[in-house]
């Protein structure tokens, strides 16, 4: 499928963003966001069969062709919050949509959340809840984290001689992808260095998280989100075998759930599933726009 997609460079205040756009200019404006190692590829599937949005689909800091964080500073899930909100005050945006997959879909929930009077409704891919530590756990967790951290210096990223290898590699990843899903991350994930190519992602996005939400803490910003929410579970994902994060969102009276097969990359996967994934995001955006579908 086919669609005109734009390139754009956000200068932020705190650091340089990348973004792919796709849709009509006086779409409704929607900001995307990839999970956990992936890119704005990760939406090239699923955005041209979206219809009357503005999608700007981030390259989320330290992915794809989005500058690092600074030496020093971590990838706390809730600091993604602001470089979405600085992306959409750049844009111009005072209220918009969310679509995430994900990691982007918790950070979405934790932005819905903390400001509900700029996201007006949330798109949700194989994604909730934010891993939680309890309370107890805290001081331990932390300090494996900055042990981890002070290691980092130590390690090498791998060089893989083709694009080829690198595909093969991401294919064994923990969350497997189809080849074309796999390929398609590549594009914009991989950049040549001596030796072959070896993926543009900060190395520090694969530490522990310093801090975690407590399992409270999660739940509680999940029931503040008010603004209509359609929630897309993969059969063979990650959110479906998850019965607290199952049962938590049957509860909460904004959402709408949807249970489709596939694996966590269903809407990058192949077609058909990128397609499910549209019918019922188009169906959640004309309701709530009052669009014609």
């Amino acid at each position: 499928m086919t669609a005109q997609v734009q390139e754009l460079r956000l200068e932020l205040p705190h650091i340089e963003l990348s973004a792919r756009v796709f849709g009509p200019e006086d779409g409704y404006p929607v900001l995307a966001l990839h999970g956990w190692l992936d890119n704005a590829m990760t939406f090239a599937q699923l955005a041209p069969r979206l219809q009357g949005l503005r999608i700007v689909a981030l390259d989320l800091p330290g992915h794809g062709l989005s500058a690092h964080r600074p030496a020093g500073v971590g990838y706390a899930i809730q600091d993604y919050g602001l470089d979405v909100l600085a992306a959409a005050r750049q844009l111009g945006w005072d209220r918009f949509g969310l679509l995430g997959h994900s990691m982007g879909a918790i950070v979405g929930v934790i932005a819905a959340a903390a400001l509900p009077e700029q996201i007006e409704r949330l798109a949700l891919i194989d994604g909730l809840l934010p891993y939680t530590t309890p309370a107890a756990e805290v001081p331990e967790k932390l300090g494996k984290a900055l042990l981890a951290e002070l290691e980092l210096p130590n390690r090498r990223k791998p060089v893989y001689t083709t694009v080829e290898d690198a595909v093969a590699a991401r294919l064994k990843g923990a969350l497997t992808v189809s080849r074309e899903a796999a390929e398609l991350l590549a594009e914009r994930g991989l950049m040549a260095v001596p030796g072959g190519y070896t993926w543009r992602s900060d190395p520090r996005l694969r530490l522990p998280s310093r801090m975690r939400f407590t399992p409270e803490q999660a739940a509680a910003c999940l029931g503040a989100v008010r603004c209509p929410t359609a929630l897309v579970v993969a059969a063979g994902g990650l959110v479906a075998p998850h019965a607290e994060a199952m049962r938590l969102a049957r509860q909460q009276p904004h959402f709408s759930l949807h249970e489709l097969p596939g694996g966590h990359h269903l809407h990058l996967d192949d077609a058909a599933g990128a397609q499910a994934v549209a019918d019922c995001f188009n169906a959640f955006f004309a309701a709530s726009t009052g669009r014609n579908e």
